[in-house]
């Protein structure tokens, strides 16, 4: 009796190996869409912002140093911090554009009036 239990049991079964294929690939392509996919487009944008740097430029670095661009070369841009102090930084850490966004412009004007 214990014996034919055992045997329905194994005969039942789970889900066959193609139900597990479909989701691993299931899985994998979710991982695609959410993670890697994502994370290339912001590397390429970012390879296109470096490629795209000129004199004059203001640009913020990684380490949150904001600076008015002078020289570019092929590794390494030159940041001018204040009137007259310009600091070398690598190309890589430059993190994006700065701009000034106009609400807070405004805002800070305010307080100084009060």
């Amino acid at each position: 009796m214990a014996d034919s239990f055992l045997i329905l049991a194994q005969a039942a079964g789970g889900p066959g190996g193609m139900m597990n294929i479909v989701f691993i690939i299931g899985l994998f392509a979710i991982m695609y869409f959410v993670m890697i996919r994502p994370q290339q487009k912001q590397m390429k944008a970012h390879r296109e912002l470096l490629s795209g740097l000129k004199k004059g430029d203001e640009v913020i670095t990684q380490g949150g140093i904001i600076g008015r661009i002078q020289v570019v070369s092929e590794r390494e841009v030159t940041l001018e911090v204040a009137t007259g102090v310009r600091i070398r930084v690598l190309k890589s850490s430059v993190a994006g554009r700065f701009a000034v966004s106009e609400p807070a412009a405004k805002t800070e004007e305010k307080k100084e009036e009060k």
